[in-house]
């Protein structure tokens, strides 16, 4: 979820400030309008400790279907996605039932017999632009493909807004897509992401194995998120299970790969449900880190880009 509205001040009328998820947005070449968050916080109860969840995260998915209220699109106004330079334009089918048909920008490369390394990444906001993709050269620079893929309600595009978990269907599913193509080593398939995509990255890699993941500025805690920014909840806030099922930090045990969480200086620090989410891992016996890089929320990302690939390097060997 997007740190950027957890840990920042609150944007309100008195002060007409503009959230950093707006610049994000405007950075990447979206619109601002209707992105700035309602004011009034929603009405349910905010556990002091996030519940520890014993069943794993994908098979919880299995068993849970989110109980959407209110239908539509993606809370964020956008323009519809085309190609950018650098980018090929593919399509794939969204999870989790393949219904629905989302673009995705990929880097270009030749097939060949030596296997390619592979980087997904989950942009920030709830729409993506040519400014995200542009975050994306360091990766093929370095000798991966990359794919940014857009999900369900963005850019004009069908399906309905979840706020995070069908979203992560959508992750899941480009996941799918990207080591199913020629030439790509399945072996050393990767994930990173940054606000709202560093929420998901967790997510995602809680539900499946990637090589290891890198999520950037991710949220772990949808009760403090939804807190903020009511306008979001398209589900039953009446329903606990609907907070739990969005929240990495009651499913810590369920990452299935080495990762490495990343953070602006300028940005709050990791809190508490971040130390939570880490000391659950580890005493499943996963291989989790955090380290804070220089920089605000958006503008800690070249440097977290740099980061993850030097990560993800490290942990390929």
């Amino acid at each position: 979820m997007a740190d950027d509205r957890i840990f920042s001040s609150k944007p309100s009328s008195e002060n007409g400030g503009l959230s950093r998820r707006t610049l994000l947005a405007a950075a990447a070449g979206l619109s601002a309008v209707a992105m700035l968050p309602a004011a009034a916080l929603a009405d349910f109860p905010i556990p002091e400790v996030p519940p520890l969840e014993r069943l794993d995260y994908g098979e919880a998915r299995k068993r849970f279907h989110t109980n959407l209220l209110r239908k539509g699109p993606s809370p964020e106004k956008s323009e519809p996605l085309g190609t950018p330079s650098g980018a090929r334009r593919v399509t794939y089918h969204g999870g989790p039932d393949g219904s629905i048909e989302l673009i995705a920008w990929i880097s270009p490369y030749e097939p060949s017999s030596k296997l390619k390394p592979a980087v997904l990444f989950l942009h920030g906001g709830n729409a993506t632009g040519d400014g995200h993709w542009e975050l994306m050269k360091p990766y093929w620079e370095a000798g991966f493909v990359v794919m940014l893929p857009s999900f369900r309600g963005e850019n004009g595009q069908a399906g309905d807004f979840s706020g995070f978990y069908d979203e992560t269907a959508d992750a899941l599913a480009a996941a799918g897509y990207l080591e199913q193509l020629p030439g790509i080593d399945r072996n050393r398939l990767f994930l990173a992401g940054h606000s709202n995509g560093g929420t998901l990255a967790l997510l995602a890699a809680m539900s499946r194995t990637f090589r290891a993941a890198a999520p950037i500025s991710a949220g772990v805690n949808s009760w403090r998120f939804f807190n903020r920014y009511e306008r979001e909840i398209r589900f039953d806030a009446s329903d606990p299970k609907e907070f739990v099922m969005r929240s990495s930090v009651c499913f810590s045990p369920s990452l299935k790969c080495p990762t490495l969480l990343l953070r602006g200086s300028e940005e709050r620090p990791f809190d508490k449900d971040h130390q939570l989410l880490i000391t659950r891992a580890r005493s499943a016996g996963i291989p989790i880190e955090a380290k804070t890089l220089p920089g605000t929320h958006n503008g800690v990302v070249p440097g977290a880009v740099a980061e993850s690939i030097r990560f993800f390097g490290q942990v390929a060997g």
